[in-house]
């Protein structure tokens, strides 16, 4: 799960758009994924977009094990019930998994990206509806030196994907008595 929700953060992705993005439309070296049937008002079937990558997106893809089609092998419903479990658990009430997005499109202007780098990122054709999505707090690299960016991008051997989208459980002797895991 912490894969998914950083990977949301820096690639600026919807859940939907998550587990559709599949190994054969990453390029590595164009530092890009094709977004295949993107949201758009007027259109989603067949609305297909190069997205860019930032660095920290490709780390995390690259340290994804490849057991599927898809580089994030889940279903909606298997993140979205993950993303509520850890909310309630960490005690956070007011979040949604789209919110990751704005953060996401917030940090690269933060970052000192302008209009036509974040919309070539976040895959936003207008100006009106990135501007929904920006919600400007500082400037600079806030996840710079974040602890959590080496433990999503390195390659774990022992990264359990269990088939059928359903992202792996804790066994009851890894919790502790509060149901939260050690």
């Amino acid at each position: 799960m912490h894969r998914i929700i950083a990977f949301a953060i820096f690639s600026t992705r919807r859940q939907e758009e998550i587990i559709r993005v599949a190994w054969k439309d990453l390029d590595k070296e164009g530092k890009r994924i094709l977004v295949r049937d993107m949201k758009n008002p007027g259109q989603k079937i067949g609305n297909d977009v190069w997205c860019d990558l930032q660095d920290e997106a490709l780390s995390i893809i690259q340290a994804m094990p490849k057991v599927a089609d898809q580089i994030f092998p889940y279903t909606t419903d298997a993140i979205g019930a993950a993303f509520t479990r850890a909310c309630k658990i960490l005690g956070i009430t007011d979040l949604r998994f789209h919110d990751l997005r704005h953060d996401g499109v917030s940090r690269l202007f933060e970052l000192g990206l302008n209009i036509p780098q974040v919309a070539s990122n976040s895959g936003h054709r207008s100006w009106t509806s990135l501007k929904r999505c920006t919600h400007l707090r500082q400037t600079g690299g806030k996840y710079e030196n974040w602890k959590w960016l080496p433990e999503v991008t390195k390659k774990d051997k022992t990264l359990k994907l269990i088939r059928n989208g359903q992202l792996p459980r804790r066994r009851r002797s890894q919790r502790t008595g509060n149901g939260r895991i050690h």
